[in-house]
């Protein structure tokens, strides 16, 4: 998964549990793609108390999803959701294995959730 995904994965589910000051300056770096300098003067802190803020905030997103695991459960499920779609459009397989198939990925599903 490339950084900016990441972060933003990680973002959209621990985000929450940063404190505002933390969260202002990580939207600003990763949504608002604002260089540290920008960041720096809108906040009133220095250029590299940008840089040290945002490397902890990573260090917190990536803690939190090492423990919870939530962007990476999320992310098997969307792939389990795009195998059935990819299942309920084709009928080039035998029907009954396409279901038996559909009827595994969503007991699977919500078994993990």
């Amino acid at each position: 998964m490339d950084r900016i995904l990441e972060q933003n994965l990680l973002y959209d589910f621990y985000g929450e549990l940063l404190t505002e000051h933390q969260q202002r300056v990580y939207e600003d770096a990763v949504y608002n793609d604002m260089s540290l300098s920008e960041i720096a003067g809108e906040q009133g802190i220095s250029r590299q108390g940008v840089h040290d803020l945002i490397k902890r905030c990573d260090k917190i997103l990536q803690d939190y999803e090492s423990k919870l695991h939530l962007v990476e459960r999320f992310m098997a499920a969307k792939e389990k959701i795009g195998e059935i779609e990819q299942l309920t459009a084709e009928d080039t397989t035998d029907p009954e294995e396409r279901m038996r198939r559909i009827r595994e990925l969503s007991r699977s599903l919500l078994k993990e959730w």
